[in-house]
């Protein structure tokens, strides 16, 4: 039975300063055409209340389900929209959104000259139109969209449309009263191990409920009128050839699994006319229960359906060589095959373009001598990017790197629109791909633009952010007179839009909107990115937050908050690497810990928790020594620095977050407390593997054992605030995990309380509960942390 506690029963508000914090209106987000001359200014929807989370929700197949407008519960949404000409910066308002607007799946249409975007109703939901010349939004379904399982439409062309919608004659039986008879599973002697998952169909109720709520007709509106493509059927997925003439449909079969969600279910693939008539029937493939699960295994049956981009009608879909087993010796994991569609029906020959070494990634394609494609072993950490060259079939490796190593990361190739309107590489000079990268270095990140010569690997920088700023390409809208449009913001500035064209061989940036802060509350709060070693030599950093006006020399030593969320690395050198820009702009959010500048904190956020595994040895065989050197070193930092109390010191984070901060308190004597929201506590209850682990429980019971902080709750002797939505989603992280962790440091008499918020997931939404969330995390730092006694633990 639960712990409650009757007189705090209540919602509670946090201190004024956080209060005004969360609830400050953020500045718009924007979308940009391809040519740069409209911006779509996007405004955010306000948190739900509590009472619009109960609404109702069906939990099936590993998806959330409002059976009131047939589509996913708890969905982000947009509340406004404005278009700005950018040759004018003139702003105009839509004429024609609908009221009360919850937006999503905003589609720039080919020509840019329409904004499609579905909008949520309490009923249903709906598609409009924007039509860019007259500011006019037009609503274009008669019949409700379903939207359940995502990809609720897409643009054919530049006035044609195809979406899902409901099936208004569909009758759903009621629940029975009582079943026909028992739920069974069987497993006869077949290894089907799974990742621990939630929501799962549970009973022939639930299939009947997937069912009814996945079914969808497929329309195509051409302008004025609403024409049926094909029969009902589960539509997992649906896409346009380029050359608009055919569909390529993933469409869901029976039986439903009841141990993996819907995205491992029976399907089949197949090619249709716009009609709706069968072409090709390219795969019928089966449940993903026994596949295998570790991170470089794959499907043993054909997998990533999609259009080649740059010929009119062809499909590829990858082919696993070593069948599916990563670990199996093989000189080939992948291969990428295709074969072309016409009318006639008849199966084309299927063509090997080319193989892998390791699991193939994606390809990007260009012209006819040019694309490139990438692949990857998580087991080495390496990741390659090679040159395809369609016309003669050869292939060469132009790049590899430690997929953990930042400095070294060229960046990703930009694409332009080829005659078929579909995403293709940029090519400059006949052998230079235009590459947009994160710029990590020991400074921070600092974006670049360069080029890349694919003959030799050699780059040459294009462009590059520069200090003070943190600036990153949003749209390059010309690559031959290097035309483009950013984002740019700085400590002191938030986040506005510019673009940058060359004058007379001379650079020139305009600026295209001024937001201005909403956040004055957080004006003066001094804020660095700090580096500093742990024992062993490894080079950590973090985000350090003073209160505006703290004078260490007259106000002394802060009680401080740490941040953080463990990540593992099979390089010492990489886990060294300096991550995030000291440049950024800090935006508070409801779970940030930077809320706590202003009550007099020292916060370090984002604060490095590398574990690293060398010489064979995984990551988690020395998980937990590890923590303590990276949390010991963090605050003896601070201490040196002389502006945080080594005596009061918390310690918190979010799912694996939490993870870890339990796991400090069970170990260190560190923290006078610690905060976890939405964790998991014991591992055995996640026996398949967890986060980067890929042994099972039974390969390594120790690793488990150990790593979980649930074994070792007698060790738990700061005070502890569990907090977890009741309704997580999260693989592994039950509620049911905070709820043992609770009953069991009580039960071992040690300080502990637990806050259960009704109706949340694993990320929070409801206004009262992010609020009341915050106040609790606010009361427990006062009175375990700032107000302790500064003797250590």
């Amino acid at each position: 039975m639960k712990h409650t506690i009757p007189d705090e029963s209540t919602y509670r508000q946090p201190p004024s300063e956080i209060y005004d914090l969360i609830m400050a209106k953020p500045v718009p987000m924007a979308s940009v055409d391809d040519c740069g001359e409209w911006m779509l200014l996007l405004e955010r929807d306000t948190f739900p209340t509590v009472a619009e989370l109960a609404e109702p929700e069906l939990r099936i197949a590993g998806i959330r389900i409002n059976p009131n407008n047939f589509a996913q519960s708890r969905m982000i949404t947009l509340a406004g929209m404005r278009l700005k000409d950018l040759n004018t910066l003139k702003e105009f308002e839509i004429k024609g959104l609908p009221e009360n607007m919850r937006a999503t799946n905003i589609q720039w249409n080919p020509s840019q000259n329409r904004i499609g975007f579905v909008n949520l109703k309490t009923d249903r939901a709906d598609l409009y139109s924007i039509d860019i010349a007259s500011h006019t939004a037009t609503k274009i379904n008669k019949i409700p969209l379903s939207i359940v399982l995502g990809g609720a439409y897409c643009w054919v062309d530049d006035t044609r449309l195809i979406y899902k919608a409901i099936i208004p004659d569909a009758v759903l039986q009621g629940m029975p009263l009582a079943p026909k008879g028992p739920v069974i599973q069987e497993s006869l002697g077949i290894k089907t191990a799974a990742r621990t998952y939630q929501d799962l169909i549970k009973s022939v109720y639930d299939e009947a409920l997937f069912e009814h709520y996945t079914k969808s007709q497929l329309i195509l509106h051409d302008d004025t009128r609403e024409l049926k493509i094909g029969v009902p059927s589960i539509y997992r997925h649906f896409s346009v050839s380029p050359d608009k003439q055919f569909l390529l449909l993933q469409t869901i079969d029976k039986p439903f699994s009841y141990t993996v969600p819907v995205n491992g279910f029976p399907h089949t693939v197949t090619v249709t006319d716009l009609e709706g008539n069968v072409i090709n029937t390219i795969a019928v493939n089966p449940s993903s229960e026994g596949v295998p699960i570790g991170f470089d295994d794959a499907p043993d049956f054909p997998r990533g359906f999609a259009w080649r981009n740059d010929e009119p009608a062809t499909v590829t879909y990858i082919k696993a060589l070593d069948g599916g087993h990563g670990k199996s010796e093989s000189e080939w994991r992948d291969a990428l095959v295709a074969f072309r569609i016409d009318l006639s029906g008849k199966d084309a020959p299927e063509d090997v373009l080319f193989k892998t070494k390791m699991r193939f990634q994606g390809v990007i394609w260009g012209d006819s001598t040019t694309a490139v494609f990438y692949e990857e072993s998580y087991a080495t950490r390496k990741f390659q990017m090679n040159h395809y060259n369609p016309a003669t079939g050869m292939t060469a490796c132009v790049f590899s790197r430690s997929s953990d190593d930042a400095y070294s990361d060229i960046g990703n190739p930009l694409t332009q629109k080829n005659e078929f309107g579909r995403q293709t590489l940029i090519i400059i000079n006949g052998k230079e791909l235009i590459m947009s990268a994160g710029g990590a270095s020991d400074a921070g990140d600092m974006p670049l633009i360069q080029a890349f010569d694919i003959t030799n690997g050699e780059t040459r920088v294009l462009w590059r952010c520069e200090a003070p700023y943190y600036e990153y390409l949003v749209k390059m809208t010309d690559p031959q007179s290097l035309t483009f449009i950013t984002a740019r913001e700085s400590q002191k500035e938030i986040t506005n839009y510019f673009v940058h064209t060359t004058v007379k061989d001379e650079p020139v940036i305009q600026a295209l909107t001024t937001f201005t802060s909403p956040y004055s509350l957080l004006e003066g709060v001094s804020r660095q990115k700090i580096t500093y070693k742990r024992d062993d030599g490894i080079n950590l950093s973090g985000d350090l937050y003073l209160p505006t006006g703290y004078n260490p020399e007259r106000d002394g030593t802060l009680p401080v908050l740490i941040w953080a969320y463990p990540i593992e690395y099979k390089s010492a050198a990489d886990a060294s690497q300096v991550r995030g820009s000291r440049n950024t702009f800090t935006r508070p959010y409801y779970g940030s810990p930077v809320l706590w500048v202003t009550q007099g904190y020292a916060v370090l956020d984002q604060a490095e928790m590398p574990v690293v595994g060398e010489n064979g040895n995984e990551p988690n065989d020395n998980f937990i020594p590890q923590l303590y050197l990276n949390a010991h070193a963090a605050i003896q930092k601070l201490a040196a620095m002389g502006v945080g109390d080594s005596t009061r010191v918390a310690v918190g984070g979010h799912s694996y977050g939490a993870f870890m901060c339990v796991n400090l308190l069970a170990h260190t004597n560190l923290f006078k407390a610690g905060i976890a929201r939405s964790g998991a506590y014991n591992r055995t209850l996640t026996p398949f593997g967890f986060q980067g682990e890929e042994r099972t429980y039974w390969e390594a019971p120790d690793v488990y054992n150990n790593m979980s902080p649930f074994s070792h709750a007698d060790k738990i002797k700061a005070p502890l605030l569990l907090i977890h939505g009741d309704s997580d989603n999260n693989s592994g992280t039950f509620p049911l995990q905070s709820e043992r962790l609770f009953s069991a440091i009580k039960g071992l008499g040690g300080t502990v309380r637990y806050v259960s918020l009704p109706f949340e997931s694993h990320g929070y939404s409801a206004k009262e509960n992010i609020l009341h969330m915050l106040w609790e995390t606010d009361q427990w730092l006062e009175k375990y942390v700032k107000n302790s006694p500064k003797e250590k633990i």
